[in-house]
């Protein structure tokens, strides 16, 4: 059974929710955040990416950054931006975008339940962003960003969703990406008892974004309870942030990969080596249409290369990935590029900036190859979780992402 619980959330003044929410924290860079928060001084990327106050070029994870934004936090409470309700509750956020509808829970998940593999994961985490991710939430004894939770849909859950929606909503506002965010608080007693009790007869939650938050929070709840004698487990601290969306309603881009070089070879000799594994052939296609497709962009031309039999075990959940078969057949064989995670000649691009983007990047010679994915679906996500696998890094990139700052967990 999954553990859910509903919380005091700390949330902007209504007619300033709009301008307060932001992106989350890792979908941006330092330059990027300052240029998205110019001219808004609500902006919480003033609390999640604090080094935009502070001068260029500061390293990220120095003790100012930190005492920033806690500064800036604590700034934005003093002045009632930020207001913490004063009972606890449960709130569906609803996003709509391009056709798409998601309706998530925002709820306290159980850092237990995250030890006890009730709620599970299938990336790996580093170690240095888990810890960049501990001191945020050391400072400001707050979770300030949600983890993306799913799980496997029963209508009943989703009924009690859309009854909670019946409500005037809280927020309701279009970002500039064209995001459209409506939020609604389910205060009453009763509402909350029985999505509470929904919850218990689902069997596992599954992080679908946001593994470094939630390893982050679970650590830090282990340190609290070491250091808490009268310890009983039901501390704010037992718990982090998130939003728990039904799987049905995931929406899935693709993870795209460039590349700097081609190890040496020449583009003839380039595809000679790839078509040991992949039929390819020049396309007008830059998106695959099929799984264990790729599109490859080189030289301003794109290339459709198919994934040969053999070259992969179809009834493994990992290595049937087409990131999996792309990492081994060709990032891997062909490049030698055996640690994608460490290794600087290859970058990862969320699919929501296109294969535009991609045609940029080799065009602007910072890099010579691209290659277009098929995105990852749900399914293949739980049977890699389910069987205790991992995925090779960026297989997903979820869309619309949550902003930051309309609702905060504070941790006592």
């Amino acid at each position: 059974m999954a553990r859910i619980e509903p919380f005091k959330g700390l949330r902007p003044k209504k007619e300033l929710a709009e301008k307060v929410a932001s992106p989350p924290y890792d979908v941006l860079n330092s330059k990027e955040a300052r240029d998205f928060a110019a001219g808004n001084e609500f902006s919480f990327l003033h609390v999640v990416k604090p080094e935009i106050d502070l001068p260029d070029g500061i390293d990220i994870y120095s003790d100012k950054v930190y005492d920033k934004a806690k500064e800036n936090f604590l700034k934005f409470i003093s002045r009632g931006v930020l207001i913490q309700d004063t009972q606890k509750c449960f709130y569906v956020y609803k996003q709509e975008w391009m056709g798409h509808t998601q309706i998530g829970l925002v709820a306290c998940a159980s850092a237990q339940d995250y030890i006890d593999d009730k709620i599970k994961k299938h990336e790996l985490t580093r170690e240095d962003k888990e810890n960049d991710r501990m001191r945020h939430i050391r400072t400001l004894n707050a979770n300030t960003g949600p983890v993306f939770l799913t799980f496997k849909d029963n209508q009943g859950i989703t009924d009690l969703m859309n009854g909670c929606m019946e409500t005037q909503p809280e927020y309701d506002f279009t970002t500039d990406d064209k995001v459209h965010h409506i939020l609604y608080l389910v205060k009453d007693a009763d509402t909350i008892n029985l999505i509470r009790s929904a919850f218990e007869k689902i069997e596992f939650l599954y992080v679908a974004d946001g593994h470094h938050r939630s390893a982050s929070g679970t650590n830090v709840k282990l340190e609290r309870e070491k250091n808490n004698p009268n310890h009983t487990g039901d501390e704010e601290y037992n718990f982090f942030l998130s939003v728990i969306f039904p799987h049905d309603q995931m929406k899935i881009l693709p993870y795209n990969r460039v590349l700097k070089d081609m190890n040496g070879m020449c583009k003839a000799e380039l595809f000679l080596k790839l078509s040991e594994n992949f039929s390819y052939k020049e396309t007008d296609l830059k998106i695959p249409k099929n799984k264990k497709e790729f599109c490859m962009y080189i030289d301003g031309k794109w290339y459709l290369l198919k994934a040969k039999s053999g070259s992969y075990d179809p009834n493994h959940p990992v290595d049937s990935l087409d990131a999996a078969i792309l990492q081994n057949n060709a990032l891997d064989y062909v490049w030698g590029i055996s640690n994608p995670r460490k290794d600087k000649r290859v970058d990862f691009v969320g699919g929501i900036r296109g294969t535009k983007e991609l045609e940029k990047l080799v065009d602007s010679k910072k890099f010579k190859v691209a290659f277009s994915l098929y995105p990852t679906s749900i399914e293949e996500l739980f049977d890699v979780a389910d069987s205790g696998n991992i995925m090779p890094p960026k297989c997903t990139w979820f869309e619309p992402k949550l902003r930051s700052g309309l609702i905060t967990h504070l941790l006592d």
